[in-house]
């Protein structure tokens, strides 16, 4: 039986690290600063952002939400990203994706300043990250990476393999396994036998938003396999890409969902933060 990967318990002893050096922050008069941009009434981001705003609570991070309405222009959204850049006070600026049809996701990122972008989605820090360089890392991928290095499990040399290529997760998630040595396939919907690449990965990070799509004639025995996925199945319970109960009978490590990724983005998200605050002050 798999060892679950617990990132609830992981991103609480990263957020009582990071509590202390905004402590120490503010004992030298800096209070890091997040604004949060969300345009439309997505029902998914408002939780996500509720959930960044009680992790900004919980860590001591001053936090500001921009609520725009679904009929914003695109002038109107690069006109608050520009003020937002130009505004000492805040650190990292987030768009919450998705946004309105209509409005271009990838404008937007690219119009946040790259020393602000805790999201690590602007070409500049997307460009670092694939030459190895320090940037803000898309926290998704970075929470992955981070759980799997706080359970002692070595990612030189392994087979990895990702399905999904979001710019979000996928591509992201293959950049940074690569910048750790392990040997990186990634598919998607147009892989042609799907099961005979997922079948030999050591480590196989899933990111689709199929619910149970991966089952476990997918999987190689003795895998670490990563759930990115959050979904409502056709009981209306909530469960991931991977079909937990039979996977976890044949794998090494597994995520559970929830209390996997989800836990380990927001507080790789707080990390970003910090890092933002402290590189600003030099």
């Amino acid at each position: 039986m798999a060892e679950i990967l617990d990132g609830k318990a992981i991103s609480q002893k990263i957020k009582e690290g990071l509590k202390k050096e905004v402590e120490e922050l503010k004992q030298n008069g800096v209070i890091p600063k997040l604004a949060v941009i969300m345009v439309g009434e997505d029902s998914s981001s408002k939780i996500y952002v509720r959930n960044k705003s009680i992790a900004c609570d919980q860590i001591g991070i001053e936090y500001e939400e921009y609520l725009l309405n679904e009929n914003t222009t695109m002038k109107e959204l690069l006109e608050l990203i520009y003020k937002l850049n130009k505004d000492d006070s805040i650190n990292g600026i987030l768009l919450q994706s998705p946004i309105p049809r209509g409005l271009d996701i990838n404008e937007a990122f690219k119009a946040i300043d790259p020393k602000k972008d805790v999201d690590g989605f602007n070409p500049v820090n997307v460009g670092k990250l694939c030459l190895g360089q320090d940037s803000f890392v898309s926290c998704t991928p970075f929470g992955i990476i981070k759980l799997l290095e706080e359970y002692g499990i070595n990612i030189e040399g392994k087979e990895a393999v990702v399905v999904g290529r979001s710019n979000i997760v996928g591509k992201p998630m293959m950049q940074c396994l690569l910048n750790k040595n392990a040997t990186v396939t990634i598919c998607h919907s147009k892989t042609i036998k799907l099961e005979r690449a997922t079948k030999k990965a050591d480590i196989l990070v899933v990111a689709v938003g199929k619910p149970k799509f991966i089952t476990s004639e997918m999987v190689k025995e003795g895998a670490i396999v990563v759930d990115v996925g959050i979904n409502r199945g056709e009981d209306g319970k909530i469960c991931g890409d991977v079909d937990f109960e039979e996977v976890s009978k044949i794998a090494s490590y597994i995520t559970p969902v929830p209390g996997g990724v989800g836990p380990m983005t927001i507080a790789m998200l707080m990390h970003n933060i910090v890092k933002a605050t402290k590189q600003q002050l030099k």
